[in-house]
């Protein structure tokens, strides 16, 4: 099992700033990818900005320019930068990890979410 622990949510004006952060813990292998979904009230899971196996970084449309994923391989974080944000980006943000255990087996893992809200 992984566990992921995500820290940094909270709400938000429009156009301020928000970092999340992620920790994974627990039986890690080979991750093929790392990073964080969110989900809108009323819409479906969808990604937001990951690393996968080719070690770039990949974003949403939605956020390229405004969101920044970065990582500390040894501590097996990730961080979200969020600025610009706008009252589109509300959502329960979520991390995620795709790993490949040692005996060839995927593995998705699931953090518990966190709440970002942007209101005035």
């Amino acid at each position: 099992q992984v566990q992921l622990v995500e820290f940094g949510g909270g709400l938000v004006q429009p156009g301020g700033s928000l970092r999340l952060s992620c920790a994974a813990s627990g039986n890690i292998f080979s991750i093929d990818a790392m990073g964080w979904y969110r989900q809108a009230p009323g819409k479906e899971r969808e990604l937001v900005a990951n690393f996968s196996s080719g070690g770039s970084p990949n974003y949403a449309d939605s956020v390229k320019g405004r969101f920044f994923i970065s990582r500390v391989n040894a501590k097996n974080t990730v961080y979200l930068q969020m600025n610009s944000l706008k009252r589109e980006g509300t959502a329960v943000y979520y991390c995620h990890v795709d790993q490949t255990t040692g005996w060839g087996v995927r593995e998705v893992y699931w953090g518990q979410g966190t709440q970002v809200t942007v209101s005035s």
